[in-house]
């Protein structure tokens, strides 16, 4: 057997968990869909948490019926390159297409908790997490903001790091999910830095790659002006990328965010640092959003997710693209093997490794 052979081999026993996300909007479409494709196969064996009688119903909606699964009690069940559902629940769910309604929610949370009870225990080894509606799934198990803060909470990683991912462009965001007018007052210098690092430290890696570049853009427009927009570059933004300069890292800026992605000075970065939500997310999802990757930095396992929402607005009319879930599980196994690689060559640094590559030719 070649050497390709054997990878193509060893990739397709990887174990990806995939939970339904809400079942009112599109998540088990996009899943199905996916696995349409037997050509996936060769690289996972991907373990579905749901319902039986819930995949069932929507296949049967969605005409979805090439899609065929088994159903097992357990992961420790599954069959390697088959479609699996872990059946977290025997309870006939009602599919109100485009709905938020507290069922939906119920049973989503029912879904994420299987699948990261069975991440926590190896079971799986990467967790791709389908769209939640982050208001319906809220009550006494679920009181966070969304996947990252949930996982991060399980996890014990407080220092996690969101970071959305496509081909073209990595973005991380230095302050979150917090509103607008409160930014400025949760920035400092040890923020950045330590958002950076983190950056660093995942794109080595997770990623692969050994001498990161990392640009990082101005809060205020035209980064500040010299001070005359705005004192936060000055003060904050740069004597944090001064000082991680020092340290002999290739960290650039602040950029005014505006010109940095109109020009295309982002494709000279390998990630980059947005100061808030909006600045950062915007111009990646313009540029990738079709198949953007949401991933979550900083844990001690590889969760991924597509970069788009329940999307009830076409729910149920089988128009949804499985492009971004794809791309989702595409990324959850290129870090699973670049982690392998990092670790196994500074654990020995004799060891000399390939670089990671996809190899879209499966």
């Amino acid at each position: 057997m070649s050497n390709e052979q054997e990878a193509h081999k060893q990739e397709g026993q990887i174990k990806v968990g995939i939970t339904c996300g809400d079942v009112n909007g599109i998540g088990l479409e996009v899943i199905m869909k996916t696995f349409l494709d037997n050509r996936m196969h060769q690289i996972c064996t991907p373990v579905i948490y749901a319902g039986q009688k819930l995949v069932s119903l929507q296949r049967k909606l969605l005409n979805l019926n090439d899609f065929n699964y088994q159903t097992v009690r357990s992961s420790n069940d599954v069959i390697l390159r088959k479609n699996n559902v872990v059946s977290c629940w025997e309870d006939e769910v009602p599919v109100e297409w485009g709905q938020a309604t507290q069922v939906s929610g119920k049973f989503a949370l029912r879904s994420i908790e299987a699948a990261t009870k069975d991440l926590s225990e190896k079971k799986i080894d990467v967790l791709v997490t389908a769209p939640i509606n982050k208001h319906n799934i809220q009550g006494s198990e679920f009181q966070f903001k969304g996947h990252t803060e949930y996982l991060a909470a399980k996890f014990d990683a407080p220092k996690y790091l969101m970071m959305l991912v496509s081909d073209s462009l990595r973005v991380a965001v230095a302050t979150g999910h917090i509103p607008v007018q409160e930014v400025p007052a949760h920035m400092n210098i040890e923020t950045i830095v330590v958002r950076v690092k983190q950056m660093l430290q995942t794109l080595k890696r997770d990623f692969g790659i050994r001498k990161p570049r990392i640009a990082v853009l101005g809060l205020n427009p035209h980064a500040g002006d010299n001070g005359l927009i705005g004192k936060e570059e000055q003060e904050v933004i740069i004597p944090a990328v001064k000082k991680l300069y020092e340290e002999n890292n290739f960290v650039y800026g602040p950029y005014s965010a505006d010109g940095f992605f109109g020009s295309g000075a982002y494709k000279k970065f390998d990630a980059v640092l947005a100061m808030y939500h909006d600045q950062g997310l915007i111009p990646f999802k313009s540029i990738s959003f079709s198949s953007g990757v949401n991933f979550t930095a900083g844990l001690p396992v590889i969760r991924t997710s597509p970069d788009h929402g329940t999307a009830y607005d076409i729910a149920g009319k089988g128009t949804a693209s499985e492009e971004s879930i794809r791309e989702a599980i595409y990324v959850a196994i290129d870090i699973l093997r670049s982690r392998k690689d990092y670790d196994t060559i500074n654990a020995n640094p004799m060891v000399v490794s390939k670089p990671v590559g996809r190899d879209r030719d499966y």
